[in-house]
């Protein structure tokens, strides 16, 4: 499971105020210099950046609230789309995901996991946790080693993939590791390679600037 990740903006205002007012997430932690926002039971964390720095990450919600979580969205972001359409099901997943970008262009997902059922009216508790976080280095390979030296499994195999997707994880819980340059699914941003850091049941990552992981 994602327990915590950071990222980096040189927007910093402009985002706590889309996370906290238009998504209405808690904010739990706030500085001049980052804030921290409660996604179930995970945190996600920006820190203040000179630079600016976009991700892909993703947010599981409940299967059976899917239609209701894209009509209350639908208000608040404008929807990324992919050859027309606005979502899509992922057969190998069992989830249906939709897909918008926030103030620094984040490609945030929303994945409705088709097994995962909340009842009840559609509320924060709806954001149930950190899915996905985008992990983009030119060291694909060695990156790859290491996370499943971490004992984190590569999905499909044990050999990465250096020119492709590599999802590593289990369950509804994935790293997805991935070389520069590649376009993000429902979205023309290019993937490049920018610091973050990750708690990973427990485990501490990070990413520095070259896409190299610190010791």
């Amino acid at each position: 499971m994602i327990k915590s990740a950071t990222f980096y903006t040189d927007k910093l205002k402009a985002m706590k105020r889309f996370y906290g007012n238009l998504l209405e997430l808690d904010i739990v932690e706030s500085t001049e210099s980052m804030f921290t926002v409660r996604i179930g039971e995970s945190e996600l964390t920006f820190k203040h950046s000179d630079r600016p720095a976009f991700y892909h990450y993703a947010i599981n919600i409940p299967g059976n609230q899917f239609s209701m979580m894209k009509y209350w969205v639908q208000d608040r972001v404008t929807f990324n789309r992919e050859e027309g359409r606005d979502e899509v099901y992922f057969p190998s997943f069992d989830a249906d995901s939709m897909y918008f970008e926030d103030p620094a262009g984040n490609v945030v997902e929303l994945i409705g996991r088709r097994k995962r059922d909340l009842f009840g009216d559609l509320t924060k508790e709806s954001f149930l946790n950190i899915s996905e976080v985008g992990v983009v280095t030119p060291f694909v390979t060695e990156v790859g080693e290491q996370l499943q030296d971490l004992g984190i499994p590569l999905r499909n195999g044990t050999d990465v993939n250096p020119d492709d997707l590599n999802f590593l994880g289990r369950g509804d819980t994935y790293i997805v590791l991935v070389p520069p340059g590649r376009r993000w699914y429902f979205s023309k941003k290019g993937s490049e390679t920018f610091p973050l850091e990750l708690t990973w049941n427990g485990e501490q990552i990070q990413l520095d600037e070259e896409g190299k992981l610190l010791p």
